[in-house]
């Protein structure tokens, strides 16, 4: 990748507006005005280049695009930014709002198409168009040789496809119509993760609005070991004893627990038992595990999130969905590479899903974004994990073992808003947190999840 990248994702990080966008089939064409640039931007020399100022030229469906350029340390940008348009589709609070410029030019919305050149010989290096007002997914080509280019498609940070040779020189795409540019890629990318459809993620904007209501109302906050039993009693996990009223509280399994017990209780009457949730589900672990399971206990929060997933897929959907095969998200993972988030964005491996760990954190992004698109019926339950092992001391000269341990467990929400903008919505420990904080908090680490079905009704009560 470019060196250049690093300013790119600077540069087009500018804006919290997002847009409501067309079918990716209905992007309006911009080959006559590349025709008309091609000289004087796409293969004059990059200095002068530079020294153009920004101009807004207008399509002939009337859309309005900002020409501009931009310099990198080998590298310079030529932007073709269409303006944003906002909208919004009609919701349970909202009706619907008409596409409409903004006067905002981001250099992602939807049609936007970027070339970058060396700055040395001028040379095109690499095509980027923009199927969706998400800067984050992106389709774009690379030169191979006179005759042939490759192709990559990215859904965050995740290759959904790579270097994929297409029979069409690189320069080709200057000038070629934009609709032939996209069928190109339709006949090795698969299509459907850039065009979501925001009505189908009703009940889970309105399930992520009821949890957030129902946290504020009921003042909950994190106490160590806490959960709400059967009966409605604020207890400890470990012994089922009630807790002080003064300081009662609800720690991440407790938490998800209350989320789960606020899913099924308006459909059978009665709150989940703890103990039960506590039995270990399916094969886990090993010979040598067991022997740890008194005294850490490596696998609590694995057993949790599946003893809660069956009971809730049993009871929303059939008996049989009570199964573990059912509702743990065990597909491959669609992209083994993943665009590198170093200065020079180089891409890395990236392992897919690991047989009683899961999905790296760093994947879990472009994992949740694919899995909104093929179920955008349901959300997760997540159980942390990673190796953990004490070393040797003088209080501990025999150290202890390095074991897998599910530490950590919490509620995931991938959605599409009502204006098409990708959302994970993150309940942990009490209350509602960033999925950019839950990420980066656990660097190196794995996530196990398991499928909920999205509700249409939530009361935790």
């Amino acid at each position: 990748m470019p060196k250049f990248f690093t300013i790119l994702f600077v540069f087009i990080n500018i804006t919290s507006v997002y847009s409501i966008d067309l079918p990716v089939s209905q992007i309006s064409d911009d080959s006559l005005l590349r025709i008309r640039l091609k000289d004087s931007w796409f293969n004059e020399t990059p200095d002068r280049v530079l020294a153009r100022r920004t101009v807004t030229e207008q399509l002939e469906s009337g859309e309005r695009v900002q020409v501009s350029s931009t310099e990198g340390r080998d590298e310079i940008m030529v932007l073709l930014s269409r303006e944003l348009i906002r909208g919004r589709i009609a919701s349970d609070t909202n009706i619907s709002a008409e596409r409409r410029g903004t006067g905002q030019y981001p250099g992602w919305a939807q049609g936007s198409w970027m070339l970058t050149r060396r700055k040395d010989t001028g040379a095109g290096t690499l095509i980027r168009i923009f199927p969706r007002s998400d800067q984050y997914t992106y389709i774009q080509f690379r030169p191979l040789d006179s005759e042939k280019c490759f192709l990559d498609a990215v859904l965050y940070r995740g290759y959904l496809v790579r270097s994929v040779q297409i029979p069409v020189a690189f320069e080709r795409l200057y000038t070629m119509q934009l609709r032939d540019i996209l069928k190109l890629a339709e006949e090795k990318v698969p299509m459907h993760y850039f065009n979501p459809q925001p009505q189908l993620y009703q009940n889970h904007r309105r399930f992520v609005s009821q949890v957030r209501a129902a946290i504020s109302a009921e003042g909950l906050r994190f106490a160590d070991d806490g959960a709400i039993d059967e009966n409605g009693n604020y207890v400890f996990i470990e012994t089922l004893q009630r807790q002080n009223p003064a300081s009662r509280g609800l720690n991440c399994s407790g938490f998800v627990k209350w989320l789960i017990d606020g899913i099924l209780r308006p459909v059978t009457g009665e709150r989940l038992p703890i103990t039960p949730l506590k039995a270990p589900f399916s094969e886990r672990g090993s010979s040598f595990t067991a022997n740890w399971e008194q005294r850490r206990d490596p696998y609590f929060g694995l057993d949790w999130i599946r003893n809660l997933a069956s009971e809730a897929n049993g009871i929303l959907r059939s008996a049989s969905y009570k199964n573990l095969d059912e509702f743990e998200v065990r597909k491959d993972n669609f992209s083994l590479i993943m665009v590198g988030e170093n200065r020079n964005f180089t891409p890395q491996t990236y392992p897919g899903f690991l047989g009683e760990a899961g999905y790296g954190v760093e994947g879990l992004h472009p994992l949740l974004y694919t899995l909104a698109i093929d179920e955008p019926f349901s959300f997760y339950l997540a159980a942390v994990n990673t190796e953990i092992g004490a070393p040797v001391t003088a209080d501990n000269p025999r150290g202890s073992p390095r074991l897998r341990q599910y530490f950590h467990v919490a509620a995931l929400v991938p959605y599409f808003d009502e204006t098409g903008a990708f959302r994970v919505v993150v309940f942990e420990s009490a209350s509602e947190t960033s999925f950019a904080a839950f990420r980066t908090r656990y660097p190196g680490h794995f996530v196990n999840l398991v499928q909920i079905p999205i509700p249409s009704g939530f009361n935790p009560q």
